[in-house]
C-alpha cells in the first residue's frame, strides 16, 4: 500500500509502483490486459504479472481538468479515447513514448477530488486497485476486458463463447411480424467509385457490399422484405438509389459506408450515423448506432447527427447513413479487412433495423 506525498513546490503529484518489478523489451505489447472504473468510484487494472506501474496526478490547468494517468511498460498498439459519464469526462489510453502505454482519466471540473488520500493497492502479481472518488450520482461502470478472470468451468464457457461467435446468436435479433416490412439496404459506391481506400489497400465499395448482403441475409431470415440498390460491384449513381427506395414505397432506408479521415491519419476511428429529419429517423439512428458500438468496443462512438446526404434527404421513408469505422484508422481498419467483425456489424446493424421496426410497428 503507496500513498501519494505532498508536495506543495510541485503542481502534480506521483507516485510509483515497484513490486518485482521486470522490465518489458520496448517492442512487446503492452502490459496493460484489462481496466474498469467501477460504480463505487474503484478503478481497477490487471497487468502482465510483476509489472511496474508509475501513476500520477495533476491538477487541470487551461486546456484539461484534472487528471490521473498510470503507465506501463510494453507498446499500445491503438490508441483510442472512450467517453465517460458522470464525474468523468473521458478515459485516453495512448503511447506517451516509444514502448510505453499510458491510461489517462480525465475528470469533470465540478469533480471533488482527494488525491494526497489516495492509496494504490496491489491484490495479487497482477492486479491493482485504488479509489480515486466517492460518487454523488449514478455513474455507469467504464472499462475494457476482464480484470479479474472467471476459472470455474473454464473450458465449457470457451466453447459456449466460441458457439456463440460463430452463430452470433448472442445478439439476439429481435422477432417483427413476418411479411409486414419493407427495407432497403444501400451499399455505397461501387463499380469506378470505389470510395474510401484504407490501410494495405482495402476498399470501402467491398466492405460494404459484403456487410449489406449479410444484412439483408439476417433481416430476410426474419420475414422482412429486403432489396439491395446494388449486389455487385457496379456503378450505381445517387438518384437511382433514391428511386429504388421511393418506388418501392419501402418502410426504411439504410446506406452503409465506410468512413476516411483527411490526411489518412491512423488515429481518427471511430463510428456515426446520420439522419436527416423527423423523429422516426432520429430513432433508427439512434438504434443502429447503438448496436454497431457494442461490437466494437475501444472505437469512440462519433454519435448520431442530421446531415444533408443526398440518399437521406431525397428519400420519402425514415432514412440513414451510418459509418461503420474509418478505413484509414488503425484500429477500424484492421477491424474492417476481417469478415468475422464485417459478420459483426451486419449483425449490429440488423438489430438496431427490427429494434426500430418492432418500436414503430
Amino acid at each position: 500500500m503507496i500513498k501519494f506525498f505532498d508536495n506543495k513546490l510541485f503542481r502534480y503529484l506521483s507516485v510509483f509502483l515497484f513490486l518485482n518489478s521486470s522490465i518489458l523489451p520496448v517492442k512487446s505489447s503492452s502490459a496493460l490486459a484489462a481496466w474498469a472504473i467501477n460504480t463505487n468510484g474503484v478503478l481497477e487494472l490487471r497487468t502482465k504479472s510483476n509489472t511496474n506501474l508509475k501513476a500520477y496526478f495533476q491538477k487541470a490547468n487551461q486546456i484539461s481538468g484534472d487528471r490521473f494517468w498510470v503507465d506501463f511498460p510494453g507498446e499500445l498498439k491503438n490508441p483510442r479515447t472512450i467517453k465517460g459519464n458522470g464525474p468523468i469526462k473521458e478515459i485516453r489510453l495512448g503511447k506517451p513514448d516509444k514502448g510505453k502505454t499510458r491510461l489517462v482519466i480525465e475528470f469533470k471540473a465540478e469533480t471533488y477530488l482527494k488525491p494526497l488520500t489516495w492509496q494504490m493497492v496491489g491484490l495479487d502479481k497482477n492486479r491493482w486497485r485504488i479509489k480515486l472518488f466517492n460518487p454523488k450520482y449514478s455513474f455507469k461502470k467504464i472499462g475494457e476486458g476482464l480484470v479479474e478472470k472467471k476459472r470455474r468451468n473454464n473450458k465449457a464457457n470457451q466453447n459456449l463463447i466460441h458457439k456463440k461467435k460463430n452463430n452470433y446468436g448472442y445478439l439476439k435479433l429481435p422477432e417483427v411480424k413476418r411479411n409486414k416490412f419493407e427495407v432497403v439496404i444501400d451499399p455505397g459506391h461501387g463499380g469506378p467509385d470505389p470510395g474510401a481506400i484504407g490501410i494495405g489497400g482495402i476498399r470501402e465499395t467491398d466492405v460494404v457490399l459484403e456487410v449489406s448482403k449479410i444484412v439483408k441475409k439476417l433481416l430476410s431470415e426474419k420475414g422482412v422484405t429486403v432489396r439491395l440498390t446494388r449486389t455487385n460491384d457496379v456503378d450505381l449513381d445517387l438518384p437511382p438509389r433514391v428511386s429504388i427506395a421511393n418506388n418501392t414505397d419501402a418502410d426504411i432506408f439504410v446506406s452503409i459506408h465506410a468512413n476516411a479521415s483527411r490526411g489518412k491519419r491512423r488515429d481518427i476511428n471511430g463510428l456515426e450515423t446520420f439522419y436527416y429529419r423527423g423523429w422516426k429517423g432520429r430513432l433508427l439512428a439512434k438504434r443502429i448506432q447503438k448496436q454497431v458500438l457494442r461490437v466494437s468496443p475501444g472505437s469512440p462512438d462519433r454519435g448520431v447527427k442530421q446531415g444533408r446526404f443526398y440518399v437521406i434527404k431525397n428519400t420519402r421513408m425514415p432514412a440513414v447513413l451510418v459509418e461503420i469505422g474509418f478505413l484509414t484508422g488503425r484500429l477500424d481498419a484492421r477491424r474492417l479487412e476481417k469478415i468475422t467483425h464485417r459478420k459483426r456489424l451486419a449483425y449490429a446493424i440488423a438489430k438496431g433495423i427490427l429494434e426500430y421496426l418492432d418500436k414503430v410497428g
